[in-house]
């Protein structure tokens, strides 16, 4: 097991940062981060967490950075479902439901579906049942020839596109699990056709080919600003957009408001308008990672 030293060298070294550039964000003298990473002095649990704090260390490994230090975890890891979440459950739903007629989601940080709005059904209606099966993995859905694979017009752009936010991401935070997928799913093919397929001058849109119509779409990403809970701080909400107007009528002649919020694996025991108490995860996270 590494000692915590190790450990906060290990994630200095991933940030690209010296002794004395760790030492000035975290107001501390370079000396004492020097001492800490050699074992020759045992940093208190609030330095510990000033100086994750600095190195942008998750809430999960920060407190796998307490525990090496001998002190309990800092941050809990609640389902999504829980009591003491329940207001940023809420706000969730807000940003689904308001999102509505246009397609969003909400994934962990290994990609697995947590939860979407109803605008996402015409697509998972062209899913093989088996990929719906949770947990509901976003990359292997897009990837797979018998997901969305074969909706995709540029599926060379969309499989770059995951290829270099996974990138980031294990670079940010290195995963066991999540760099198999990225083996399975992202190695680089030299066969496969240059990214950039289609022509673009703002944002990058992801062509989809549904119902005899070609819809182009482009997302943004929604994270929380301030999490203390480990489950919110590894969700994310990603929202589409119509990149124009016959895009954009497509999803008004769906339905509009009809759509409802909804359980990522399927339609809740209830099926009248959406409510905060089906706005529940699609699996209960895990008690500690890969």
């Amino acid at each position: 097991m590494n000692t915590i030293g190790e450990l906060l060298r290990q994630w200095r070294h991933r940030r690209r940062l010296s002794q004395l550039e760790l030492a000035l964000a975290a107001d501390v003298s370079p000396r004492h981060v020097s001492l800490v990473e050699t074992g020759k002095s045992n940093p208190s649990a609030d330095m510990v967490l000033r100086l994750a704090k600095q190195l942008g260390v998750p809430l999960r490994e920060r407190n796998r950075l307490l525990l090496a230090a001998g002190f309990a975890p800092r941050y809990a890891e609640r389902p999504l479902d829980d009591d003491a979440l329940s207001a940023a459950r809420d706000a969730v739903g807000r940003v689904l439901r308001a999102h509505e007629p246009y397609p969003a989601l909400v994934f962990d940080r290994r990609w697995n579906i947590v939860m979407t709005n109803r605008a996402v059904d015409p697509f998972f209606a062209h899913v093989a049942p088996d990929l719906l099966r949770p947990p509901v993995n976003l990359v292997r859905l897009g990837l797979d020839p018998r997901g969305l694979a074969s909706l995709v017009v540029n599926l060379a752009d969309v499989r770059a596109v995951f290829r270099s936010r996974i990138s980031r991401q294990l670079a940010a935070a290195p995963d066991a699990e999540l760099l198999a997928l990225y083996e399975e799913l992202l190695a680089s093919d030299p066969e496969e056709a240059p990214s950039r397929t289609v022509e673009f001058s703002v944002v990058l849109p992801m062509i989809v080919r549904i119902d005899g119509q070609e819809l182009r779409l482009f997302s943004t990403i929604t994270t929380f600003g301030t999490p203390m809970d480990i489950t919110l701080d590894e969700i994310a909400i990603e929202s589409y957009y119509p990149a124009d107007e016959e895009s954009a009528a497509y999803f008004t002649r769906s339905g509009g408001g009809s759509f409802r919020t909804r359980h990522a694996s399927g339609p809740g025991p209830d099926d009248s308008a959406a409510s905060s108490d089906s706005l529940q995860s699609a699996a209960a996270p895990r008690s500690g990672r890969s």
